[in-house]
């Protein structure tokens, strides 16, 4: 199930149901919020089964509700609509998006950070070197990039001599 999607539905039919003059309760934007969290924690790493059945919870929570509400309020053609996207959203494939990640598993969380693509315009050896440089620490990563980790100012000094070294292998 693409549970961002069902998610965009839901807050959807929060909107539409505030548009109609519904006040929506606490504990409904409490469990919207909740999944959106747990949705991302998924996300990030996907191998974390167990997030899934919570995930569901909050979900099916706001829904069960959202629909309830929206049955007594507005009436069963708005509900049928709302029950119809619902449906469609639960069938949509996820499709992968390449996003950046914001969070980096095993990074301390006070650490900035940067990747770079190792290539023959950019050697494994020089990145090290000018990490080293910069008191920066490096890991290889499986996808070919290095990810360059430390303080933020010696980042930033990392990537403009980075930017200043290796400017000829962009023309």
């Amino acid at each position: 199930m693409n549970y961002e999607e069902v998610w965009n539905v839901l807050a959807d039919l929060i909107t539409e149901l505030r548009n109609k003059g519904q006040l929506i309760p606490a504990n409904v934007m409490n469990d919207l919020r909740s999944a959106k969290t747990m949705i991302q924690v998924y996300k990030a790493d996907t191998k974390h089964i167990e997030n899934i059945p919570r995930i569901e919870t909050y979900l099916e929570s706001v829904e069960v509700q959202l629909i309830s509400m929206a049955q007594e309020k507005v009436g069963s053609e708005f509900v049928v609509k709302w029950m119809k996207k619902l449906e469609e959203a639960r069938r949509k494939v996820s499709e992968e998006k390449k996003e950046v990640a914001r969070f980096v598993p095993g990074l301390p969380r006070d650490k900035h950070w940067v990747r770079v693509q190792i290539s023959e315009d950019t050697p494994r050896k020089e990145i090290e070197k000018l990490a080293k440089e910069n008191s920066l620490s490096h890991k290889m990563q499986k996808d070919g990039y290095m990810l360059v980790y430390g303080d933020d100012e010696n980042i930033k000094a990392f990537v403009k001599k980075m930017a200043t070294k290796f400017r000829h292998a962009r023309r």
